[in-house]
């Protein structure tokens, strides 16, 4: 999806949209489908950088998502929630760790480490 296509929508359909990006990451895991994933990532990043740009920094509407029911939607709203919302964003990391729910669960601790090592600062 383009960037004007996504100008148009309001939050709240962006928030549909980046979780069904997510479902379909989710599935494109379970198939070993690394390409479609990884195009897919483009999508959520696009979707993140509109939220973003919007007045107020809109990727505090990820949080609702914390409650997702997939997997990879909560571990992408959490990582694109860190700088909005750091203290949230890093206890859902750590029980998305802890659930040992692979392979989420390795990106968590891995994400995890990265901001306590300061390899990774959420902008």
């Amino acid at each position: 999806m383009n960037k004007a296509n996504l100008q148009d929508l309001s939050v709240e359909a962006l928030i549909e949209r980046y979780a069904a990006v997510g479902v379909a990451q989710y599935e494109a895991e379970l198939d070993d489908n690394l390409r479609k994933f990884n195009r897919l990532v483009d999508d959520i990043i696009a979707v993140e950088a509109e939220l973003k740009s919007r007045p107020g920094d809109q990727r505090t509407a990820l949080l609702t998502l914390y409650d997702h029911a997939n997997m990879q939607v909560r571990l992408n709203a959490a990582h694109a929630t860190l700088a909005v919302a750091p203290q949230a964003a890093r206890g859902l990391l750590v029980a998305i760790r802890d659930s040992r729910w692979m392979p989420q669960a390795l990106h968590a601790g891995m994400s995890l480490w990265n901001l306590e090592k300061g390899v990774y600062r959420p902008t």
